[in-house]
């Protein structure tokens, strides 16, 4: 099961799960005095931009009571309730472990056997079989092709065979106040944002309780905090999940209606999912073209320009689209991909090109266009002169 809404979430712009982490390292021992972080708002001055808040460490007792304090003043719940929830989480050694070795960080190679199986894809067109006629009405109004949306319960949760076996507040509040270290100055900044994106998750999941009616003790879900079908984070749960069949509810835990809606909800609104657009297409590498690798994911290049450095799609795709070029190392070695704005969409759930990709492979297998199990083509090049 993948980290979504996720998982695929930072605190800057809400970024989903869940979560790519750039290491897998054994945690260190918990000290004697637990030591959290916490975010300090600095003043702002009249007509200046805010500066980040930034995260200090502070003892987990001062930390957790700064915790309740704002998360009552923001949402308008009662502390003593806060304190009341809290007093039952524990902090949990496997998540920690969990999230110290994400299956983003591996290879292609290696992570897209995780997800791209016979099963799956058996699985996933039976589930769309079944519930092709409430699949289609979605895909109808939001131009979220069906086989996406089950590819993403695929990849999830097997298709709600699997949503979580973790306590969702025992989740988040292990990574909102004992978020995994690595020991790297390099890193520091990066796991306390981390933290500090947990900690408004838990805060979000007091909210989501309030605006519900949930027991948010009794939820579970992922070792990140995400729950039910498509694996929402209390956040986006409270900004994407919509009332699918017009219940007054917007169930993500047992209600398919509202699962499927919410999921095409979320690519719309959060990915800018584009209707009968393109999602991701193979590239040809010219001869004598030089590496280029790109970090981020939107596609922010003309074909022109990369044709311009040697790489082309190996089908026609309209000249207007932008793309980004994907450096995949696969089992017959490098595999170039562009990605488009649908692809990106997909990285909205989960920042990682790698679940993007896999998400996009099993959706085409589902819907019947092209075996992903094949024997994977060695990189096609492109001839001089192409």
């Amino acid at each position: 099961m993948s980290r979504s809404p996720h998982a695929r979430r930072v605190l800057i712009g809400a970024i989903t799960l869940v979560l790519a982490a750039c290491v897998t390292q054994t945690p260190p021992p918990t000290p004697s005095t637990p030591i959290a972080t916490a975010t300090v708002p600095r003043p702002v001055t009249p007509g200046t931009s805010p500066l980040p808040d930034p995260v200090v460490p502070m003892p987990l007792a001062q930390a957790r009571a700064m915790f309740v304090r704002d998360t009552a003043a923001r949402y308008g719940i009662d502390p003593a309730h806060i304190e009341s929830v809290l007093s039952r989480a524990q902090i949990r050694e496997g998540i920690i472990a969990a999230m110290s070795r994400p299956a983003e960080a591996k290879p292609w190679r290696d992570y897209r056997p995780i997800f791209i199986t016979q099963g799956r894809i058996d699985g996933g067109q039976a589930f769309l079989a079944k519930h092709r006629e409430k699949l289609a009405r979605v895909e109808a109004r939001t131009g979220v092709p069906a086989e996406i949306i089950v590819s993403i319960i695929g990849v999830e949760t097997s298709f709600g065979a699997n949503t979580g076996k973790y306590p969702v507040i025992d989740a988040l509040y292990t990574l909102a106040f004992a978020y995994p270290r690595t020991g790297d100055p390099a890193k520091a900044d990066r796991e306390n944002r981390r933290e500090a994106f947990f900690r408004g998750e838990l805060a979000q999941l007091f909210a989501l309780g309030k605006e519900t009616g949930f027991d948010i003790t009794t939820l579970t879900g992922s070792y990140a905090g995400a729950m039910g079908w498509g694996q929402f984070m209390p956040s986006s749960y409270r900004e994407f999940a919509v009332d699918g069949d017009g219940d007054g509810k917007r169930d993500l835990f047992t209600n398919l209606d509202d699962v499927f809606a919410s999921i095409a909800n979320y690519f719309v609104h959060k990915g800018g999912w584009v209707r009968g657009g393109p999602v991701v297409v193979r590239a040809t590498r010219a001869p004598g073209a030089a590496d280029f690798e790109v970090e981020a994911l939107d596609p922010s290049y003309t074909l022109t320009d990369l044709a311009a450095r040697g790489y082309r799609p190996v089908r026609a795709i309209a000249p207007t689209e932008t793309a980004v070029l994907l450096n995949l190392d696969g089992v017959a070695g490098k595999e170039h991909w562009l990605g488009f704005r649908n692809f990106h969409a997909i990285t909205r759930y989960n920042i990682s090109k790698h679940y993007a990709m896999a998400v996009f492979q099993l959706a085409e297998a589902i819907a019947g266009r092209e075996n992903p199990l094949a024997a994977a083509p060695v990189a096609p090049v492109a001839q001089p002169g192409a």
